[in-house]
């Protein structure tokens, strides 16, 4: 029962968006009857937001600049009380941490937070909790790096701590090479970690965590690792794993103690993991939002679970003091293919089997999704597609450094 039908006053969730994305948690949030607010930067005033579901708006240049977005939310807050702060970008995940801090609002303050934003913080913290990494160092003193650099082979990968998925990393071949990065980032140097390369399939497992459990997690794994194909170009490829697998179990297994190591208490997560050449996974890092290319259809497709709705519900829920209740995974398998496209708008027309369930409809980008109850069917239509595509539409662009402001 929501807090309309039950007569009592309406709880608030503000939710904080630096990118154009969370559209299905602000009309799941409405549905289930909270008074939705929206902070977002100038530049989305534009974009399709669902303006029926969104009670207040406003706008700020940068959501990420203190003092500034402290005095904004306080300044409304004078008049309406808030009860809830969420980030619907992987980018605002710091930013309502604070938020929540500052203003003594429920869930993840800053320490934990930074286990599911800070590339070094969560390795740290994973290392601690037993759990395996690749062997990483931070970039703070010289005399550490050049002994990471004589106890580790190269190729290394030196990683931005706090961009999000394969943004911002270099390969390093060399400690030269390193020593002439450093060179060029200057002041920056901390914010970066060095972390030996590990060739290997990737897998990520996305997730719904209630009161310090997790409830829910579907495991997938990529066709080629997401690093390859954001620096070599390709088409970005996610698919179900075999749901009774061993593999599959051991994964969900991992992840499950990894996410309630990292204090994740509510929420939604979306983990990776590498299996290295001994066969174990190793964690490569976690964040606390739902996975970006269309995991969410992918995970929809599935399972018949939209994770961006159920966050809602599940934050509606614990404001409310109600008990949560997850819908029943259905149990299929579906994968999801997505790439740049050498046209402005691919037509897709040619690919008509029945198992497509949702075509990506994005400027530039040629993409869909395939679900079906059968798992070799789905492997099937994934290695067909996928070389498809390469043929049909793949445009190959320059990796960015960082997100686009």
């Amino acid at each position: 029962m929501s807090e309309l039908n039950s007569g009592t006053k309406p709880v608030t969730i503000m939710c904080l968006a630096s990118y154009f994305k969370g559209t299905t948690f602000l009309t799941a949030a409405k549905q289930a009857g909270c008074r939705v607010v929206l902070v977002t930067r100038e530049k989305l005033h534009n974009e399709p937001w669902p303006w029926d579901s969104i009670d207040d708006v406003f706008y700020m240049p940068q959501l990420a600049t203190q003092p500034d977005i402290i005095y904004a939310i306080a300044y409304f807050m004078r008049g309406k009380p808030v009860d809830q702060i969420v980030p619907l970008d992987d980018y605002d995940v710091l930013t309502v941490a604070a938020l929540r801090e500052h203003f003594r609002l429920p869930n993840m303050g800053e320490t934990v937070s930074r286990h599911f934003r800070d590339k070094l913080a969560m390795r740290m913290k994973a290392q601690q909790e037993g759990f395996r990494v690749p062997e990483f160092t931070a970039v703070f003193n010289y005399d550490q790096l050049r002994d990471f650099m004589g106890r580790v082979p190269s190729p290394w990968l030196l990683k931005p701590r706090a961009e999000a998925g394969a943004m911002g990393i270099k390969r390093m071949d060399h400690s030269e090479m390193l020593w002439r990065k450093l060179d060029e980032l200057g002041d920056l140097q901390s914010y970066f970690l060095l972390e030996q390369f590990v060739a290997g399939p990737v897998y990520h497992v996305d997730a719904i965590v209630c009161q310090g459990k997790v409830i829910f997690a579907a495991a997938h794994q990529y066709l080629q690792p997401p690093i390859d194909v954001a620096h070599d170009g390709g088409v970005f490829v996610t698919r179900t794993m075999p749901r009774k697998a061993k593999e599959t179990k051991v994964l969900i297994k991992l992840h499950n103690k990894l996410l309630l190591a990292l204090g994740m208490e509510r929420g939604v997560a979306h983990t990776e993991f590498i299996k290295g050449e001994d066969g174990e996974f190793y964690f490569l890092e976690t964040a606390a939002r739902v996975g970006g290319a269309n995991i969410e259809q992918l995970v929809e497709a599935s399972s018949g679970i939209n994770l961006w709705a159920e966050w809602a519900r599940l934050e509606t829920a614990a404001l409310q003091n109600e008990a949560y209740q997850i819908p029943e995974d259905k149990g299929g398998y579906a994968g999801v293919m997505i790439c740049l496209a050498r046209q402005e708008w691919p037509d897709l027309s040619g690919y008509q089997e029945p198992e497509i369930v949702y075509y990506v409809n994005k400027k530039q980008h040629a993409g869909l999704i395939v679900a079906s109850p059968n798992h070799k069917r789905i492997e099937q239509l994934i290695n067909d597609y996928s070389q498809r595509f390469a043929h049909d539409f793949l445009a190959v662009a320059p990796p960015l450094d960082t997100a686009p402001t």
